[in-house]
């Protein structure tokens, strides 16, 4: 029970601190970067899934 608690505390703490950092200009710009980052990590990700999967089925005897 004292983790899930815990837990709750850093989850409220950190959208705390993300609702104040967006609300400053600068920290609008931070967060907008780390957006940017994530985005294209996912898609280099996805790209990356689809590539693989592409070359199995293309591997696989007929």
């Amino acid at each position: 029970m004292k983790k899930l608690l815990w837990f709750l505390l850093g989850l409220a703490g950190g959208l705390v601190v993300g609702h104040l950092l967006n609300k400053d200009p600068r920290g609008h710009e931070l967060l907008g970067s780390i957006d940017r980052r994530i985005d294209e990590f996912a898609d280099r990700m996805s790209d990356a899934y689809y590539a693989e999967a592409a070359r199995r089925d293309g591997d696989e005897p007929a």
